[in-house]
């Protein structure tokens, strides 16, 4: 499981003690934060020059807009049994063709 991102104020002060010559099991003792994960903040600032968080891979998740998003969910209100191919059909209908993976992952955010 992964855990939470440290905050940039701890990832500065990492990089500042390695600046000042402390070693990165004296950093990891210090501020209680795991060897590798020193190891991977200095390497990142050496790399990038930051310790600010980078745009991930991947595709955008939004793929419908907000007015599409909520227009599939009135009609699932209206008709709770309503299959994903019915919802893909209604979309075209909407001027908003969408996969019925988008739909089904629209509908479970």
């Amino acid at each position: 499981m992964r855990s939470k991102e440290l905050s940039i104020e701890l990832r500065d002060r990492i990089v500042s003690r390695h600046r000042s010559g402390e070693g990165n099991q004296n950093i990891s003792a210090a501020l209680k934060v795991p060897k590798n994960t020193v190891a991977s903040i200095i390497l990142k600032w050496k790399k990038f020059g930051t310790t600010k968080t980078l745009p991930r891979a991947g595709c955008p998740s939004a793929k419908l807009s907000n007015r599409g998003r909520r227009a599939l969910v009135r009609e699932v209100i209206k008709n709770l049994m309503v299959t994903l191919t019915e919802l893909q059909s209604s979309s075209v209908e909407m001027v908003e063709p969408s996969r019925r993976t988008t739909i089904s992952t629209a509908l479970h955010q």
